[in-house]
């Protein structure tokens, strides 16, 4: 057991360090020496989890994966919640900076950028089927038409508040996005039930692992 703690302690050690010159870098620049320096791990050991810089990469892109969130009887709102802890995580985690970093790096040649964006399609997709589902939609909403919407527009909020604040107004820049597109798909009884205060950002900023 204590082998597998320290092999998983130098797995995360070595993803932080490569999330930190990816994210300081870029996927071209970055190099697996200053890598291993920041590390403080052995080639033959990085290379054990990930054989390839391309490998290190992915696993930095994994951590953009959607997060749990607590389950509610309206499917928008675990919508809105998985925007608004991602959110958040973009503020207080180096992985998940790092990976939307990769994932938007048009420099980074050979390397596949598609996972993330995909993944986030396909939980966005499921919630708005359920919803759609339950009646909570209009009758008119194409949930996989919306949900390439959706991850679009939230990407490009993410990409505006990268820039401008460095992450820090995302919330309140996700919210107004929401608060924009719900009343286009909502069914009007279900749009005044949804919570879209910061204070229901909070409460769901504490259940952001930490990285």
């Amino acid at each position: 057991m204590a082998k597998q703690d320290r092999a998983i302690r130098t797995r995360q050690a070595i993803l932080m360090a490569a999330a930190q010159a990816f994210e300081k870098y870029g996927y071209q620049a970055a190099t697996i020496t200053e890598i291993l320096k920041s590390a403080d791990v052995t080639k033959g050991a990085l290379y054990f989890h990930f054989p390839s810089k391309e490998d290190l990469a992915l696993g930095v892109l994994d951590a953009q994966e959607p997060q749990t969130v607590p389950e509610h009887s309206l499917k928008l709102q675990e919508l809105i919640d998985l925007g608004m802890l991602f959110s958040h995580r973009l503020q207080t985690s180096l992985l998940a900076r790092a990976g939307v970093r990769l994932s938007m790096d048009q420099q980074a040649q050979g390397l596949d950028r598609s996972g993330p964006f995909l993944r986030w399609q396909e939980a966005t997709h499921h919630l708005l089927a359920q919803a759609k589902h339950n009646g909570e939609l209009l009758p008119h909403v194409n949930p996989t038409e919306t949900a390439d919407l959706y991850v679009a527009a939230f990407t490009g909020t993410q990409a505006v508040s990268q820039t401008l604040t460095n992450y820090q107004d995302l919330q309140r820049r996700h919210i107004t996005l929401q608060q924009h597109i719900l009343p286009s798909i909502a069914a009007p009884s279900i749009l005044t039930a949804l919570d879209l205060t910061p204070a229901r950002a909070e409460r769901l900023s504490r259940l952001a692992p930490e990285d």
